[in-house]
């Protein structure tokens, strides 16, 4: 109707208006020894970008006692102020960054304060393995959250209440908000302006900060396919290390089982018992895993990508891209492929490599939604 125009532009007006009178939102990040630097700074940029706009957040570095802490990349971040001086009732946000050790976030005095501020504040959020604090101090019971894919296994196994989201760049569970890892802090923070500020606001932050407001594909365009479990069947050994060795081949349900000599019954209830798996999923993930392999590292057409890898055309190729990472192979290889720069003398700083230690690795036997 001709009168919906100016009336939704008042009400926008009158919203706009009552933003602007709001008090800033105060941010508590919290951070601790081996924390990573992007897990903090990150989401401190896209609020520092939004004030620009108008004052809006306040955002602050929390730590134990309020000492400086070391990161990963063995910069020292400032404390603004110790957590033993935050009340629940100071707090808008508090949001919990990670660390490639999520053992780091399961510190007793860390735990502790999250357990003590999390109840006060509006919204709480977890950057990375920051899941894990929030996991420990019991905020994720019941709820589906995400972590780096990396560590999504661990999550699971130790917290079986948590559900466990792989692929999802951030999850919104009530007023719990994790995301998964490093950049995915910056995908997050964007969000919870547009939640605070409205999508202008969020989009203006976007483009300044020259960054997608709305991430295309899931963390599966990252992580890599958990590794079947080695067979005891030796048979089944050599049908597996087959399929690898040459995925464009003739691998149907009846090949595989002629080139073991057993029937298509037994030959299915093997793959099922011992690799968890259909052998024609089992098929498509090595030629998945192959063209992924490809397109990163190599520089052949898409036709051959799809053709060598054994996914037949390029159309199949992109359908099956699509489903599984959210993006189409040229944009995969766009983001992936290796820039073609070079260190001539090796790495600069070796010694950075093992600094930090990075959790355990993956279990297959564990199982995560999604």
């Amino acid at each position: 109707m001709p009168s919906d125009g100016p009336q939704a532009d008042n009400g926008e007006m009158l919203e706009r208006a009552s933003r602007k009178k709001d008090p800033p939102r105060r941010v508590a990040v919290i951070a601790f020894p081996g924390v990573r630097f992007l897990d903090v700074v990150g989401p401190l940029e896209v609020f520092t970008v939004a004030n620009e706009q108008a004052d809006h957040y306040i955002a602050r570095v929390a730590t134990v006692a309020g000492r400086d802490v070391l990161t990963t990349t063995g910069n020292k971040l400032g404390s603004d102020l110790s957590l033993d001086d935050l009340q629940p009732h100071d707090i808008d946000t508090l949001l919990v960054a990670g660390s490639p050790n999520w053992e780091l976030l399961l510190d007793a005095d860390l735990v502790s304060h999250v357990e003590r501020l999390a109840p006060g504040a509006r919204r709480i959020v977890s950057v990375c393995t920051g899941s894990f604090a929030l996991a420990a101090a019991g905020l994720l019971d019941g709820r589906r959250a995400a972590t780096h894919w990396r560590h999504a296994q661990a999550l699971a196994r130790r917290f079986p209440e948590v559900e466990v989201d792989p692929d999802a760049l951030f999850v919104r569970d009530g007023k719990v908000f994790t995301s998964a890892g490093i950049a995915a802090g910056m995908d997050l923070a964007l969000a919870l302006v547009e939640d605070d500020l409205g999508a202008d606001a969020a989009r203006t932050v976007a483009k300044v900060l020259v960054v997608f407001l709305q991430r295309p594909g899931g963390q599966s365009q990252f992580s890599t396919w958990t590794t079947a479990p080695v067979a005891k069947e030796q048979p089944l050994r050599r049908i597996l290390d087959g399929v690898a060795l040459n995925p464009a081949g003739h691998h149907t349900l009846e090949a595989l089982a002629e080139r073991a000599n057993f029937s298509v019954r037994h030959i299915s209830r093997l793959f099922e018992d011992h690799v968890g798996m259909t052998p024609a999923t089992y098929v498509e993930r090595v030629r998945i895993e192959a063209a992924r392999s490809m397109l990163e590292r190599g520089d052949e057409t898409l036709t051959e990508v799809a053709r060598r890898s054994g996914l037949g055309s390029v159309e199949t190729m992109r359908r099956i891209f699509v489903r599984e990472f959210g993006v189409p192979p040229g944009s995969y290889r766009s983001r992936f492929q290796t820039t073609g720069l070079s260190i001539p003398n090796g790495d600069v700083w070796p010694k950075m490599l093992d600094r930090v230690p990075v959790s355990p690795g993956h279990d297959p036997k564990v199982r995560v939604t999604g």
